[in-house]
This record gives C-alpha cells, sequence and structure tokens, in this order.
C-alpha cells in the first residue's frame, strides 16, 4: 500500500513500531494509578509472606493526583489510596499485573472494607525525580517487605525485605518516556508509512482486543449511569450524527470507567482514558464509512502511535491532559480513513495542537469523559478544517512550521513548562 507520499521504513523499525504497540496497548483493568498501586501492594504481600497488619504508602504528587478521587473497580465503590492499596492486600493476583483485581469474589470485597477499618495505614507525599513514583511498606509483625515502583506503572525497581535487598533495577535514562521498544524513532510520516504496510497477522489480535474491550465499556457506558454521563448526554442533546456518536463513545468509556467499572480496557501510554479516546473514535468512523476490517486495523494503528508519539515527550504523568495527545491520534486516525496521508495527517495533528493544547490534567474523576469529547472534537475539527482548506500556521500561538517542530512545542509545553502549574493542581487538590 505504499504511496508517492509515504516514506520507506526498514524492517527493522517496522519491527520496533509493532513492538511499541504491542508493549502498550495492554489490557487493565480501572484507572491505571490506582490499580498499579493495587499491583504494587499486592507484591508486597506475596513478599511478606501474611496479610500486612500495617501499611505505610509514599507516593508522588502525581499519583496522589491521580488516585485520590477515582473509585477502584471490584470494592463496592471504595475509593483513593488506602482503598486501592487494601484492594491489592486482599484479592490482589501480582501475577496479573494491571488486571490485579479483576478477579475478586463478593466475600473479598467485605474484606476490604473490614481491613480497612482495623488495619493502619498512613499515607506520605514521596519527594522524587520521577513523577510516577510509589512505594508500599508492609509489615506484619517484625517482619517489613518493601516494594517500589518507580517511571512507568508495571515497573518494579526496587523489593526488600527486613531490610534486604532482593531485587533492583534501574530505571530508564529518559524518565517516565520509554520502556523497551525505542519510540524516538517515532515520527508522523513513518507512522502513516508503517501503517501502509505493516503486516496485519502480527497485530491485530492486539488491535481486535482493543476493538472488543474499549467497544464494550462504551457500550456500557451509554446504557446505564455512571459518572457525570458525558456520553449519553452527548446524544441526548446534540444528536447521532458521527461526529457527535465519535466523541460520546469515548466519553462514555470514561464515565465507566472514571466510575469503578469493572470492565477492561486496552490502554495507550499507560492510559485507559487514552486508549479508549485513540481508539473508539476511529472504530465509530470505519463503521459508518463501511470501510474494510483490514483498514480500521491500519487506521489504529494511526491513531494509536501517533497518540504515543505525542505523549512519548511530554511524560506518562503531567500536567498537560493526555487526552489531547489521544483526541490528536483519533484525529489522525480518522482522517487515514477518509484516504489521508501524510500531508494530511500531519495537518490534522497541528491543526488539533492548536485547538486544543493547554488543558489540564487536574487527576482522575468523571470530568476526565468531558475532556475525552473536547479532544476528540478537536481531533476531528483538525482535519475537517483541512479538507475545507483552513489551517493554523507556523507562528500562530505554539504552532511552528512542520508537525514535528509543533509536536516538539507541546512536549515542551508539557513536560517543562507545566511543571510548575502541576505542583499548583497537586497543592490545590491536597487543600480542598
Amino acid at each position: 500500500m505504499q504511496t508517492k507520499e509515504t516514506c520507506q521504513i526498514s524492517h527493522s523499525m517496522a519491527n520496533t513500531f509493532a513492538e511499541i504497540l504491542r508493549e502498550e496497548l495492554v489490557p487493565a483493568m480501572g484507572c491505571t494509578e490506582p490499580i498499579a498501586l493495587a499491583y504494587c501492594s499486592a507484591k508486597a504481600r506475596d513478599v511478606l509472606g501474611h496479610i500486612p497488619d500495617r501499611l505505610h504508602i509514599l507516593v508522588s504528587g502525581n499519583i496522589l493526583k491521580n488516585v485520590k478521587s477515582v473509585i477502584v473497580p471490584n470494592t463496592n465503590g471504595l475509593k483513593g489510596i488506602s482503598a486501592a492499596a487494601a484492594a491489592g492486600i486482599i484479592a490482589g493476583q501480582s501475577d496479573k499485573i494491571l488486571e490485579v483485581i479483576a478477579d475478586v469474589s463478593e466475600e473479598e470485597k467485605k474484606n476490604m472494607v473490614l481491613y480497612l477499618e482495623k488495619t493502619p495505614i498512613t499515607v506520605a507525599p514521596l519527594e522524587s525525580e520521577y513523577l510516577l513514583d510509589m512505594i508500599v511498606e508492609a509489615y506484619y509483625q517484625n517482619d517489613c517487605a518493601k516494594v517500589r515502583i518507580a517511571d512507568y506503572h508495571t515497573n518494579i525497581i526496587s523489593i526488600e525485605k527486613n531490610e534486604e535487598v532482593l531485587f533492583t533495577a534501574a530505571t530508564s535514562e529518559n524518565k517516565d518516556t520509554d520502556l523497551v521498544a525505542n519510540k524516538g524513532l517515532l515520527n508522523i510520516e513513518r507512522i502513516v508509512a508503517f501503517a501502509d504496510m505493516a503486516d496485519l497477522d502480527t497485530l491485530h489480535d492486539v488491535l481486535d482486543l482493543q476493538i472488543s474491550y474499549n467497544t464494550a465499556i462504551a457500550k456500557e457506558g451509554l446504557e446505564n449511569n455512571y459518572g457525570a454521563n458525558i456520553g449519553s448526554t452527548l446524544l441526548k442533546i446534540y444528536g447521532n450524527d458521527i461526529k457527535v456518536r465519535a466523541k460520546a463513545l469515548a466519553a462514555a468509556g470514561s464515565d465507566a470507567r472514571m466510575s469503578g467499572c469493572e470492565l477492561p480496557v486496552i490502554i495507550n501510554s499507560g492510559s485507559g482514558n487514552q486508549g479508549m479516546t485513540a481508539s473508539l473514535p476511529v472504530i465509530a468512523f470505519a463503521e459508518e464509512l463501511g470501510v474494510s476490517k483490514d483498514m480500521l486495523y491500519r487506521a489504529l494503528i494511526v491513531s494509536n502511535l501517533t497518540a504515543i508519539h505525542l505523549k512519548t515527550g511530554i511524560g506518562r504523568l503531567s500536567a498537560y491532559c493526555g487526552a489531547i495527545s489521544a483526541g490528536c491520534g483519533a484525529g489522525a486516525g480518522v482522517a487515514y480513513l477518509h484516504g489521508g496521508k501524510f500531508k494530511e495527517i500531519a495537518h490534522t495533528v497541528v491543526n488539533a495542537l492548536g485547538i486544543a493544547s493547554g488543558v489540564v490534567c487536574d487527576g482522575a474523576k468523571s470530568s476526565c469523559a468531558a475532556k475525552i469529547a473536547l479532544a476528540v472534537d478537536a481531533g476531528i475539527l483538525g482535519y475537517f478544517m483541512y479538507t475545507e482548506g483552513k489551517q493554523f500556521l507556523g507562528g500562530d500561538g505554539l504552532i511552528s512550521k512542520g508537525v514535528e517542530n509543533t509536536i516538539r512545542n507541546i512536549n515542551r509545553l508539557g513536560k517543562e513548562g507545566m511543571r510548575e502549574t502541576d505542583k499548583e493542581i497537586i497543592r490545590i487538590m491536597c487543600d480542598y
């Protein structure tokens, strides 16, 4: 499917891009920050060898921000840091990683409440060079186990028992950006080229799960009462036009997920909200346009990799709302479904970034769904602006000439420029 507008990429680079998708598009149940804390707690319990009789939990500001207000799934509505830790201690299966509390019995849910009532649990701020950082110290009588996760949600960097180091691992040099595959190779031109030539037989299993899981939770969010019901409200107020439906589906998935829905999602850049935002609008447009399944797969490759590319330079956690990057990815995927190649997709991304950049992340909670709707709308508008011959030009605010230059500006804004904003958001949330 190569065209004159696409660049050539090597076989090894194509393999890297496929590996990026496999690393990033993984299942998770529940908002990933509380789930990471549940995973860390379950691991500490395993190392301790007992149900802890007391816990001391240290978290970085961004973990506090993203765990404070979101309901932990499979807990009968519990929320917050202590609840996430208790869920991991009582019901966590650490070998399931981000699905650590996917299988919880009713008895275990009752036991979580009892555990919270009788167990001393202290929470303290963790001064760290990492935006994503947590330490769970689990005690039983005279024994202590300590597990630390930093840099990204599943990255255990140290395990100790009774002050003996059992495991230690280095974190990446580019903190909170890289797993194993080299995301530094990504750019919009290469992403489109890869989507055109990708061997779908090696990726359809990953993409099928994204389609299945994320569609299921979006349907759940539309049909039932979750959070602020942003998804169903959009359809009720604005109608069922595809441009409305695309953002309503993504918002509905977030409605459900932020309110403790127990359905899994396929995440992107460590976030279920971003995974839904990058995929559900593309799935909706593909159905509306009647394209082939292969075309949907290729459009999802564009949307997912674009979202990952935009988020990589910012970091997994930031004051910059990650849904904006994923919404740009959705717009890129929609452009691809309409036959767009590098030129159209590049302009879509630039336009979308010109519209919505600067939306802040004030933690995981029900309003995320509304921000997702805004982000998807910016992505869709970004594409249709270009089809009408309209675009933002270099020199317009944060926009520079060339899509990669614009992305670098946004990365700088999200990672460096909003650092103090992030601290102030956390201070405001702690004073609430």
